[in-house]
């Protein structure tokens, strides 16, 4: 199951990737939704072989994962891959500098189960896969006009 959307954010792609690649804010963003979210690698700045154990509930049950950056190219884009017991996935994120001003985000996700009982999640997902979607965009969205903010108050310091 692949859910994908577009984003087009007024700010250069450097300062996009910099907020794509601000891991450190999506652990505590995940944390305050009620992840627990661990680094277990020993890396000391951003690069391929990062990696975190997450826990998190899904659908009344507690699911855990462990993520890697499989590749990191600034300021082109990153992936991450994930592995469960009974699931994996892939997060793409691929930007696209449209003017010196304005970047284009193109975000993907795969899932992919691995036994019976997470492909019958996935279909569960295919079933509210509009809603689903939806959700994503403005998620999306969200994420977009954050930067968006966060670069119109970087300016006019």
């Amino acid at each position: 199951m692949q859910f994908r959307a577009k984003q087009d954010i007024e700010a250069p792609i450097d300062f996009v990737f910099g907020q794509v690649s601000d891991f450190h804010a999506f652990e505590r963003s995940a944390m305050r939704r009620g992840a627990e979210v661990q680094r277990v690698d020993s890396l000391s700045k951003p690069g391929v072989g990062m990696a975190w154990d997450a826990a998190f509930d899904l659908r009344g049950k507690r699911r855990e994962i462990k993520m890697q950056l499989a590749s990191f190219d600034p300021p082109n884009g990153l992936s991450l891959t994930s592995r469960a017991a009974s699931m994996g996935g892939d997060f793409v994120v691929e930007l696209v500098a449209l003017s010196r001003g304005r970047t284009r985000m193109d975000v993907s996700l795969t899932l992919e189960p691995r036994n019976l009982s997470a492909r019958l999640l996935v279909q569960s997902l295919k079933l509210a896969r509009s809603n689903l979607k939806r959700r994503f965009e403005a998620r999306l969205a969200n994420f977009a006009r954050d930067v968006e903010e966060r670069y119109k108050r970087r300016a006019r310091a």
